[in-house]
């Protein structure tokens, strides 16, 4: 499912938007999941889940295909961590 899949749905579901609303819509969601993330802050949706911002440090790899020491840089990174109703929804 894309986006405009997503939209799709929304319009034709219980709600009475059209489907440029409900695209509008969703697009706000993901921009404003978006810039919290860019702030450093995590995004519970109950029942649904949390997107959360993780620093990850710098380290010393190897680079596989040579066997030489490398040092990975610091990075941070999204992850989504689902809320159990999710889980739960998906386990059947």
């Amino acid at each position: 499912m894309n986006t405009s899949d997503l939209a799709s749905a929304i319009a034709e579901g219980e709600s009475n938007i059209s489907k440029t609303q409900a695209k509008q819509i969703v697009d706000a969601v993901f921009k404003a999941v978006e810039a919290a993330a860019v702030r450093g802050e995590e995004v519970s949706i109950p029942g649904f889940g949390k997107f959360k911002v993780q620093d990850k440090p710098a380290r010393t790899g190897r680079n596989p295909s040579t066997g030489a020491t490398i040092q990975i840089a610091a990075t941070r990174k999204v992850v989504f961590q689902p809320a159990k109703a999710l889980k739960d929804a998906v386990a059947g």
